[in-house]
Formats: C-alpha cells, sequence, structure tokens
C-alpha cells in the first residue's frame, strides 16, 4: 500500500493513502493537500498513479518541488523518497502490497472519490489539512526549550566529561548556516538558517524580509538539507550573484564565505555550530 506523509519540521501532520488516483498539492482549499504556507503555489504539484508506480510532478509552480534534494519537474517516485514543497516535506512510501488482482484502471478515481477514500483510510489526525504555522512554530519553540533544559540537567547530572570527545552522542553539536547582510534593506541583518527552507522576499512571510518599497514577493529560495545549503531564484527573472557570478536557475551550493547578492543586498554566508 502507497501512502504519503505529510511532514513539518520532521512532525508527521497527516497521512494519506493512495489509490490510484490523483492527489493535488498546493495552497488553495480546492487541493487534496492544502498547504498554507506562501512560498506554495496555489496549485503547487500532483502525485498520481501510472502503470504499476506513482509520479510526482510540479505544476510550474513558484519556487518549484524538491526531491531528495534536487528540483524536478516530474519524477517517478520510489520508497522512501522525500519532496520539499514550500517549508514542509511529503515521504512517499510504497510497501509493494499493491491491489495485483486489480487492474489499475479500476484503481483510479474523480477527485470527490479520491477525497472519501482518503477519509475513509486516514487516521484520525485532524480534521483539515491547513497547518498554522506560526502555531506549530511556538509548539516547535517550547519543545526545543524543554529539550535544551532537559540536556543542561543530564550534563550536570554526569559530571565531568575533560576526557570525552565532542560527539560522544548524537544531537550533542549541531552546524547551522547564518546570513550577515552587509548592504541593503531587510527586516534584520543577522539570521540564522534553522529551516528547510528560507524564503527571501517582500512578502509577510519571508524568512529574509526585504524593506525595499517595490520589492518583489518572492525573489529567491535557501534550502537546507542536512549539513548543507543551496540557494535558488524564484523565477528565470531573477538574478543572484555569488562571489560575483551570476548563477543559473537551478539551485546552488553556498560555502563558507560566499558573498550573495541578489534584489539590491548583499549578505556573507557562514556556518557556526551550536
Amino acid at each position: 500500500m502507497a501512502k504519503l506523509y505529510l511532514k513539518f519540521e520532521d512532525r508527521v501532520i497527516r497521512e494519506i493513502v493512495l489509490s490510484g488516483g490523483e492527489v493535488t498539492i498546493g495552497r488553495q482549499p480546492d487541493n487534496l493537500v492544502c498547504i498554507d504556507n506562501p512560498a506554495v503555489s496555489g496549485h503547487h504539484a500532483k502525485v498520481y498513479g501510472e502503470d504499476d508506480h506513482y509520479i510526482l510532478e510540479d505544476k510550474e509552480s513558484f519556487n518549484g518541488t524538491y526531491v531528495n534534494n534536487h528540483r524536478i519537474s516530474r519524477v517517478t517516485l520510489k520508497d522512501g523518497d522525500e519532496a520539499l514543497i514550500g517549508k514542509h516535506t511529503i515521504e512517499f512510501r510504497d510497501q509493494g502490497i499493491e491491489a495485483a488482482s486489480a487492474p489499475r484502471s479500476a484503481l483510479v478515481h474523480s477527485p470527490a472519490r479520491q477525497s472519501q477514500v482518503e477519509k475513509a483510510n486516514a487516521p484520525q489526525l485532524d480534521c483539515t489539512v491547513v497547518l498554522d504555522t506560526a502555531k506549530a512554530k511556538e509548539l516547535l519553540a517550547r519543545a526545543a526549550v524543554a529539550a535544551s533544559i532537559a540536556g543542561s540537567v543530564g550534563q550536570q547530572n554526569s559530571g565531568t566529561s575533560q576526557n570525552r570527545p565532542h560527539d560522544d552522542g548524537p544531537g550533542v553539536r549541531q552546524t547551522v548556516g547564518t546570513l550577515t547582510i552587509v548592504k541593503g534593506r531587510t527586516d534584520q541583518q543577522y539570521y540564522v538558517l534553522t529551516s528547510k527552507l528560507t524564503v527571501i522576499g517582500k512578502s509577510k512571510m519571508a524568512g529574509i524580509r526585504l524593506k525595499k518599497w517595490f520589492a518583489p514577493r518572492v525573489v529567491a529560495s535557501i534550502h537546507r538539507a542536512e549539513d548543507s545549503y543551496f540557494i535558488a531564484p524564484s523565477g528565470n527573472k531573477i538574478k543572484i550573484r555569488v562571489n560575483n557570478s551570476l548563477i543559473g536557475s537551478g539551485q546552488t551550493q553556498l560555502k563558507v564565505g560566499d558573498i550573495i547578492e541578489v534584489a539590491e543586498i548583499k549578505a556573507v554566508f557562514h556556518i557556526c555550530e551550536r
């Protein structure tokens, strides 16, 4: 049985059972999977059955669709694939228990029928797919504070650790990207890039908000993949320079000390530990 898991910050917020029909993904409420985030286009992408496999197709979205850190237009999904759409991750799982005795055509439903199938099979997580991002961030922030306090107590109780290597356990040290604005107007001068996707633009929901009066709503995005960071323009007309070299329409990996120029701002990228 094939399923999609909608995640925010690695937390599953919805499970969708695939039955061969089309699952639409986007910000507009007529999508089967509605993601309330300005980085997501109204009709962003779709997943549908084709022969004996499933396809993820980008619907010419503004910020693109990424599968396993690569921007795609159309891709055949494999078990374990992870798609990044806005600030949300959609994980594809296929245990290979397909209804082999039934032809694929018998499994393809209309959108209305697919919605009924999904409601019948999905666990009772929530009555809506629309994620209140502000509330989610607040919950995650509280969890992070609690974990930090617990970690501090654990270190105090463990006694001295001068002879231990710094990486003696998971999660002890973490690298994170930072961006320092050296030219141009933004809402802050220094940013810590903890999210999987940081949007640059004038939108109120942008992680790096431009303050210039006529700045575009979205000009670029910075994508985090484990300890690596990638920058990509939001469209073909957007020009981004890294170390004074114009980059293409795809994503470009950032390295420590890189100087980024976009939409009349200049910023320096660094990596720090915390």
